[in-house]
């Protein structure tokens, strides 16, 4: 150690000059792309509860009696929600898709879904469909959207049950 004040104000100049010239060479480099060159993000986000498993069932009076007196509800619906099922597809070809079992300690509950796809730029044509209803055969709903994608655009894809179906943004 060195008691001249001179060396001292050096080592110190030498100290800050070598953190602003490695502070300098990490902001302009290296380049980090999110995105490849020509290429859009299609996300689909929403959540939903899907339909029961099976329908209400109304009890007989000799169901009712075997219940304890606080269980004699008239009517026995389940708890348990359906699987949720997304197909994304893109030109006619499917390019995502989604089976979502719904959480809960008695399956109740609903489904978050959060998505990302990666699609080329350019004109394409966008088919989301989806089954909420175990008790029904193939799409519950079902929307189609045209557009042409800019480089590096996004294409954000929402439900909404009110407006009976999925929303394009």
């Amino acid at each position: 150690m060195t008691n001249n004040p001179a060396v001292r104000y050096l080592l110190q100049a030498v100290n800050l000059f070598l953190f602003i010239a490695l502070i300098a060479a990490f902001s302009s480099g290296p380049t980090v792309r999110q995105l490849e060159e020509g290429m859009a993000v299609i996300t689909l986000a929403f959540g939903h509860a899907g339909e029961p498993v099976r329908a209400c069932h109304k009890r007989t009076p000799e169901e009712l009696a075997a219940l304890a007196p606080n269980m004699r509800a008239p009517m026995d619906c389940p708890r348990e929600r359906s699987i949720i099922k997304v197909e994304l597809l893109m030109d006619g070809e499917l390019i995502h898709n989604i089976v979502a079992p719904p959480p809960g300690a008695f399956k109740d509950q609903g489904v978050d879904v959060y998505e990302n796809v990666t699609v080329p730029e350019g004109h394409h044509e966008f088919t989301v469909r989806m089954n909420d209803d175990a008790q029904t055969e193939g799409f519950t709903y079902s929307n189609n959207y045209s557009v042409n994608l800019a480089p590096a655009q996004l294409l954000f894809i929402d439900f909404s049950q009110q407006k009976n179906g999925f929303i394009f943004n």
